[in-house]
């Protein structure tokens, strides 16, 4: 885990590189048109450079991968995941504009965030009463560290410290058997996008690790 996020921060710092690289060359071939640049092109200038460095820098982490088989119709299928993400860097992030596609290879479901978030605490991951009040098309979030509960109390992801288990259900034309294989996506509002393959293991224990 720790190599991929190594790798993921290079590849980061290389797209902003090569962007200020890009943003460099213009401003020299403009200044060679023009002896003088306005204070508000400058500022132009600083500001294409921060919004771009924000968007790019935008990465969330996937740290742990798990589902809940239940027994539906005589067989074993998981019908619940939970995915524990982070940022890669402190960064504000704002889940409100997070959307999820699930796609089976048959089937493509996008989720949308239902602004629901809860700690914890005590509860059970896989227990936790917020399930209760999610539905298909929807994900919530239950938070394990959140200090400042930016998460529960603003919908954002502020420090790199900060984790929470992505939650959601599958429709039953998307629940997994042992050995099928989905592909999720997630889309954040700005930023990379991160998309992770899943294979739904031997139904040995009721709660699972995605390999």
């Amino acid at each position: 885990m720790g190599s991929l996020r190594i790798a993921a921060l290079i590849s980061i710092i290389l797209i902003i590189t090569f962007i200020l690289l890009g943003v460099v060359l213009a401003s020299v071939i403009i200044g060679l048109t023009s002896e003088t640049t306005s204070a508000t092109e400058k500022q132009n200038y600083e500001h294409i450079v921060d919004e771009t460095i924000d968007e790019l820098a935008i990465y969330i982490q996937i740290r742990d991968q798990k589902g809940k088989y239940y027994k539906i119709d005589d067989e074993y299928k998981i019908q619940k995941i939970a995915l524990l993400i982070s940022p890669l860097v402190s960064q504000d992030i704002d889940v409100t504009g997070l959307t999820i596609m699930l796609d089976n290879g048959e089937n493509i479901r996008v989720l949308y965030y239902n602004g629901n978030s809860e700690n914890l605490d005590s509860n059970t991951l896989f227990e936790h009463i917020i399930w209760d009040g999610l539905n298909s098309n929807e994900f919530s979030f239950i938070t394990i560290i959140d200090d400042d509960n930016s998460i529960v109390n603003f919908n954002t992801i502020n420090d790199y410290c900060d984790n929470a288990y992505l939650i959601f259900k599958l429709l039953p034309d998307m629940q997994l058997c042992k050995k099928d294989k989905m592909i999720i996506t997630l889309f954040p509002s700005t930023g990379i996008d991160r998309t992770i393959f899943l294979e739904a293991p031997p139904a040995l224990t009721s709660v699972v690790d995605f390999v």
